[in-house]
């Protein structure tokens, strides 16, 4: 008998090529965990995660073969058993949380079917107390107002709580092994801190042993034991998580930490050279070498074996005891859009308010618009030729509603969005002229939503420069290759369709085809919350580089509060779709700051496993704002009386442009954050 749950020996896994050659996109990997253990699976797309985790449920995508070893579950050959026997574990024994949740959700069946169908099949619940426990499950991972959900189709969910349903459907089952396969991207910060630390009790009290794939290695530090870095589908290094994150041996997992923007640091990171081999491709050597500062001639010739360390690692380098003597990267750089000339103003918002509530029959008839509470209300924003303004909260804060508004895509329901002092952007976009659709342009969080499948990158980025500026074939050519190189691509993309491409070469080609316009706004809605540290790395750099040459302001979505600190000059803080902040960003990140943004900023992840974070004992995510008063009313730590109920909130100015929309008087404010600070210290 073995302590192991879950064994994997020696495995490769890979496809027939289009000569007949074998190749493999898992080589050899050696893995295993207990119960109640954690692992956390990190390392850039393509490396093999995801195929790892699947292979564990027993399952390989179409065109994937075991070409060598076995995975035990138990002591059971999961790819020996028949498919009777691996329906009998998965979803209860084994169950699986994918990233993307919209697809593990049926879009026809309400959201409490759903969820009881997991419970009447993983559980040996009576039906009359089914309803209960997919309430409890709902009420488990933060879901507000769960007897309501249950009626609700996934569509009328947003992302963030899309997710939530998938992890409540796979804890139905009380699995002896969970499979999370970023299971976290898509949640804003707060959300995903609370879920983690569920999980990390789950852990803890009923012994379910958790592997954690992700790129997130600040959410990985929070929930791992143990940490395992893939590389070009080999393991390269696992250890202690403590260990990993604070002096790994291996040059790749640094390369990986320094990757990350710190909160505490208006800087963009360096980031690692070069890309991995592509999926199923034979290296000779060490796969990392072409990236690696200190490969030499036996790196390229000899491929390292695994190797124990004396703080507890296995490893597969050459040199691992010099990766801690290795020379820091460049310098990290500063953003550009940090400078702010109040008398050149580019756009501007005067108390729009947004509203997703249809008019019915009467409405219509009187040309009125719903007496209904708005989405997002009374936002007064303003953004300087070349400045960098973030925007940041919650799910369903209105981040992503301003943007569409601005950009045309939803009409607002009251005020004005003013370009240039004097172009109005409040029409839609079908009904704006050519020049102002070429100088505003919106850049999805998902490239797959503005890249055509059935179009080649030179198709793609042949649209704009023939719709704006009417260039012919030669033209075009050498203006898209001029762009490509921009991004960090080359001329050889051009014939390549957005399904041959990676999740960051695909977003650097929507970054592309945006700037082939030559914008004066760019609308960023969440443009890295989906790529690996490393390629954010570049993106990131990318867009401070175009910003200079071009002079393009930025309006910034995201849910990664350090993300925003490394560009954006300014930031404005989002409840509900109610401003409650704005200011210089080293003003907005420091103290004293508003009740949420102290709850934003308490609840990120840092890649530190003693980095714990300061969330609110009982705190949901609320499905709309209160009527009157203060939005942020409901959950605040502070609340000081009937005042918060019924009265709407002052700005308050703290100097520099910085104000904070509430009723506690700024010294008072500040005095508990200090207080609050200087306990977490301790």
């Amino acid at each position: 008998m073995t302590d192991a749950l879950v064994e994997v020996n020696n495995l490769s896994v890979g496809f027939t090529g289009a000569g007949g050659a074998t190749l493999a996109i898992l080589r050899n990997v050696d893995f295993s965990f207990g119960k109640g253990e954690t692992v956390g699976l990190v390392g850039e797309s393509g490396c093999g995660k995801s195929t790892l985790a699947l292979a564990m449920m027993g399952f390989l995508k179409p065109g994937l073969r075991v070409l060598e070893g076995d995975i035990l579950f138990r002591e059971h050959n999961l790819f020996a058993m028949n498919n009777n026997a691996l329906e009998d574990i998965r979803g209860g024994d084994l169950a699986l949380i994918p990233q993307n949740a919209g697809q593990a959700l049926t879009p026809t069946s309400r959201i409490g079917r759903q969820i009881e169908e997991s419970v009447r099949l993983h559980t040996t619940l009576a039906p009359e107390r089914r309803r209960e426990r997919v309430i409890e499950l709902l009420s488990q991972v933060r879901l507000p107002e769960p007897e309501e959900l249950l009626e609700r189709y996934p569509h009328e969910l947003s992302g963030g709580q899309q997710q939530r349903v998938a992890i409540a459907m796979a804890l139905a089952g009380k699995p002896e092994v969970l499979l999370l396969d970023e299971p976290t991207t898509g949640l804003d910060v707060t959300t995903q801190a609370h879920v983690l630390e569920l999980l990390r009790d789950l852990a803890a009290q009923t012994g379910t042993a958790m592997v954690y794939v992700s790129h997130d290695l600040g959410a990985v530090a929070r929930v791992s034991d143990r940490i395992a870095v893939m590389y070009a589908g080999e393991l390269v290094l696992q250890g202690p998580a403590r260990q990993v994150l604070r002096n790994p041996a291996h040059p790749y997992a640094r390369g990986l930490l320094l990757s990350i923007p710190k909160l505490k640091e208006a800087v963009v990171p360096s980031s690692m050279p070069g890309r991995p081999p592509p999926p199923g491709k034979a290296v000779q050597g060490c796969a990392f070498a072409d990236r690696c500062t200190m490969a030499g001639q036996l790196c390229r010739d000899v491929s390292p074996p695994l190797v124990s360390t004396a703080t507890d690692e296995v490893v597969r380098c050459h040199y691992h005891e010099k990766v801690e003597n290795l020379p820091p990267p460049e310098p990290p750089r500063r953003g550009d859009g940090r400078s702010r000339d109040l008398s050149d103003t580019l756009l501007r918002l005067d108390d729009v308010s947004i509203s997703y509530a249809r008019p019915g029959v009467i409405d219509q008839i009187l040309g009125r618009q719903p007496d209904v509470t708005p989405t997002v209300d009374d936002i007064v924003l303003d953004v300087a030729r070349g400045e960098t303004l973030g925007l940041v909260g919650e799910s369903g804060s209105g981040k992503s509603s301003i943007l569409n508004t601005i950009a045309g895509l939803r009409p607002p329901r009251k005020g004005t969005i003013t370009f240039e002092n004097d172009v109005s952007l409040n029409a839609p976009v079908d009904r704006r002229d050519t020049d102002l659709l070429r100088r505003v342009q919106l850049i999805f969080q998902n490239p797959d939503a503005s890249l055509n499948p059935r179009h080649t990158v030179a198709e793609l980025l042949a649209q704009p420069l023939r719709l704006y500026f009417g260039l012919n074939a030669g033209e075009l050519r050498d203006r898209s290759v001029a762009l490509l190189e921009h991004v960090r691509l080359g001329s050889h993309y051009l014939g390549r369709l957005p399904g041959q491409m990676s999740g960051g070469e695909k977003q650097r080609v929507a970054i592309a085809r945006a700037f082939a316009a030559e914008p004066e706004l760019v609308l960023c809605d969440e443009v890295t919350s989906a790529l690996d540290v490393s390629v954010q790395a570049v993106v990131l750099d990318l867009l401070m580089e175009l910003q200079a040459r071009h002079n393009a302001a930025y309006v910034y979505v995201s849910h990664d509060l350090a993300v925003v600190r490394a560009i954006a000059g300014r930031v404005a803080v989002l409840y509900q779709g109610r401003l409650c902040e704005i200011g210089p960003s080293s003003k907005v990140y420091a103290l004293p700051s508003h009740p949420y943004t102290e709850v934003l900023l308490g609840a990120v992840l840092e890649p530190d496993p003693d980095s714990i974070p300061v969330l609110m004992a009982e705190d949901a995510v609320e499905l709309s704002p209160p009527a009157r008063g203060c939005p942020f009313q409901r959950r605040c730590p502070h609340r000081i009386g009937t005042i918060c109920d019924t009265t709407k909130p002052p700005w308050q100015k703290t100097g520099d442009g910085h104000v904070i929309r509430c009723h506690i008087p700024l010294m008072d404010l500040e005095r508990r954050q200090r207080t609050k600070e200087s306990a977490r210290r301790l």
